[in-house]
C-alpha cells in the first residue's frame, strides 16, 4: 500500500481545507492551479498551512477524517505545533525537481513524532504535565498555567498472531509491572460478559483497562471489529519515563497515545474514563508552556512564553505520595462556595505569574494563590502543614496533599527537605521541558 499524506490548506478567505493525498507535489501543483476541490479553486490563492506523512495511505485518510471534525480552534493549535515542518515542504511549490533532491533529507523531518508505523507497528509519545497555577479552579473556568514536563510516557502498538489483545506496562526502569490479555468479544460485546467480568478481572488496573478500550469501541467502531473474524491480535506496551508515584500524568498520557491510535478526541476519552479539566491532555500534546480555559465546557489552549529568568531559584519537591485526583475533586466539589470573586483572583494571578520578571513578585503571587485555594478547600496550606520552618516559599500543584510541590529559595533547598525525608527535589530546568 502507497503512502500517505495528510495536508492543510488556508485559502484566500481564511477558511481551513483538509485534504489526504498519495502524491503530495502533484496535488499542491493541482490546488494552486484552480484544479483541486470546488472549495479551494474558489479561494485562491492557497499556502500549504500543515503536512502530516504517513507510511500508509489508509491511515491518512483516517487522520483526514478526523481533523476534518475538528473546529477552527483545534486545527489552529495543531497547525502551530507543526510551523516547522513547512520550508523544506513548501519547495516542492518552487521547485519539484530540487524538492525531489532533498526528500531523502527531510523525509525523517516528514514523520510525525507521535504517529510512526512500520511493519504494523504504531508508536506514540505524550509529555507529562505540571499545574503550575488554577488547581481545582479549573473545573469551574478559571484560567490556568500549565507546563509540560521532559518526563512522559510511550505507547507502542503492534499486530500479533493470536486472536486477542495483550496489554503490558513497563515502569521507567523498563521492568513489567503489570500486564493483562482480553478476547476482542469483551471490548466490542462488553454485555456478553457483564455477569462474569468480576471473577474475568481480578484487579482494578485490569478493568480500568478494559473501560478505556470499551469506550474506545463506542467512539470508533470499527477499530477492534474486525480482529474478531481476521484471527490476529494486538499487542500495547506503555513505558513511563518517571516513577509511577510521581503523578506526572500516567492516566493522561496514557489516554492521550491511546487516543491518538484509535483516532478519537483525547479529550472526549478521558472525559468518558477518568473524568477532569483536560489541562493534562492538553500539555502532552504541546511542547511549550500553556494556558488552558475552559469555555462553554470547552477547552481553550494557549501556548505562552513563560522561561522565568529566575528559574534557577525554582525546584520541584516530590511529597513521597501520589494524590488521587479523582478524590481532591470530590473534595473540592463538596467544599466550594461562591467562587466567581475567587476565580477572578486566579485569572489575574495566572497573567501576572506569566509575565513577572523579578522573583520577589513571582513569591508573592504564589502564596497569594495559595491562600485562596486554601479558603475554598478548606485546607491549610501545604507550608502551613509540613514546612512552617522553611525560608522560602512553597506552592501546591494539582491535587492538594501529594505529588509535586514547587519551591522558591535563593538557596539550593536540597538539604532540608531531604532532611525531612523527601528526598526528590528537582530543579525547574532539569523537569520542564522548554
Amino acid at each position: 500500500m502507497p503512502k500517505g499524506f495528510v495536508y492543510i490548506l488556508e485559502c484566500s478567505d481564511g477558511s481551513y481545507y483538509t485534504g489526504s493525498t498519495i502524491d503530495i507535489e502533484k496535488r499542491l501543483m493541482e490546488h494552486k492551479n484552480g484544479k483541486g476541490a470546488n472549495h479551494t479553486k474558489k479561494r485562491l490563492p492557497v499556502q500549504l498551512v500543515y503536512l502530516e506523512e504517513f507510511q500508509r495511505i489508509d491511515d491518512a485518510f483516517y487522520r483526514e477524517k478526523q481533523i476534518q471534525g475538528w473546529n477552527r480552534q483545534k486545527k489552529d493549535a495543531l497547525i502551530k505545533n507543526k510551523q516547522h515542518l513547512l520550508p523544506e515542504i513548501a519547495m516542492a511549490y518552487r521547485d519539484k525537481e530540487a524538492s525531489r533532491t532533498s526528500a531523502s533529507k527531510t523525509k525523517n523531518k516528514m514523520v510525525p513524532k507521535k504517529h510512526e508505523n512500520t511493519n504494523k507497528m504504531y508508536s506514540f509519545y505524550s509529555n507529562g504535565k505540571l499545574l503550575i497555577t488554577g488547581e481545582y479552579t479549573v473545573l469551574d473556568g478559571a484560567l490556568a498555567l500549565a507546563i509540560p514536563t521532559k518526563y512522559g510516557q510511550s505507547l507502542t502498538v503492534e499486530n500479533i498472531n493470536e486472536n486477542k489483545i495483550v496489554w503490558t506496562s513497563l515502569d521507567y526502569e523498563g521492568n513489567k509491572w503489570f500486564e493483562v490479555s482480553f478476547k476482542f468479544e469483551q471490548v466490542v460485546f462488553p454485555f456478553l460478559f457483564e455477569y462474569s467480568q468480576e471473577t474475568l478481572l481480578d484487579n482494578d488496573i485490569s478493568k480500568t483497562v478494559l473501560n478505556i478500550l470499551n469506550t474506545i469501541h463506542k467512539e470508533n467502531k470499527t477499530i477492534f471489529s474486525n480482529f474478531i473474524e481476521s484471527g490476529k491480535g494486538l499487542k500495547f506496551i506503555t513505558k513511563l519515563d518517571f516513577p509511577r508515584n510521581w503523578g506526572l500524568g500516567s492516566s493522561s498520557t496514557l489516554i492521550n497515545n491511546i487516543a491518538n491510535w484509535a483516532k478519537v478526541d483525547a479529550f472526549k476519552l478521558l472525559e468518558l474514563t477518568f473524568g477532569g479539566s483536560g489541562y493534562d491532555i492538553a500539555c502532552a500534546e504541546h511542547n511549550f508552556p500553556i494556558t488552558y480555559q475552559l469555555e462553554n465546557s470547552y477547552p481553550n489552549v494557549k501556548e505562552v512564553h513563560f522561561n522565568p529568568s529566575f528559574k534557577n531559584l525554582l525546584y520541584f519537591v516530590h511529597l513521597n505520595k501520589k494524590k488521587n485526583s479523582r478524590e481532591g475533586i470530590m473534595e473540592y466539589n463538596k467544599n466550594k462556595k461562591a467562587i466567581s470573586d475567587k476565580i477572578k483572583e486566579i485569572n489575574s494571578i495566572t497573567k501576572n505569574i506569566i509575565s513577572c520578571t523579578a522573583i520577589e513578585e513571582f513569591n508573592l503571587l504564589i502564596e497569594a494563590h495559595e491562600t485562596i485555594i486554601s479558603s475554598i478547600i478548606k485546607q491549610p496550606t501545604i507550608k502551613d502543614l509540613l514546612f512552617k520552618d522553611f525560608n522560602g516559599f512553597i506552592k501546591s500543584l494539582g491535587a492538594w496533599g501529594g505529588d509535586f510541590i514547587l519551591v522558591s529559595s535563593t538557596n539550593n533547598p536540597s538539604n532540608y527537605f531531604k532532611d525531612k525525608g523527601y528526598n526528590t527535589v528537582i530543579p525547574y530546568s532539569k523537569m520542564v521541558l522548554n
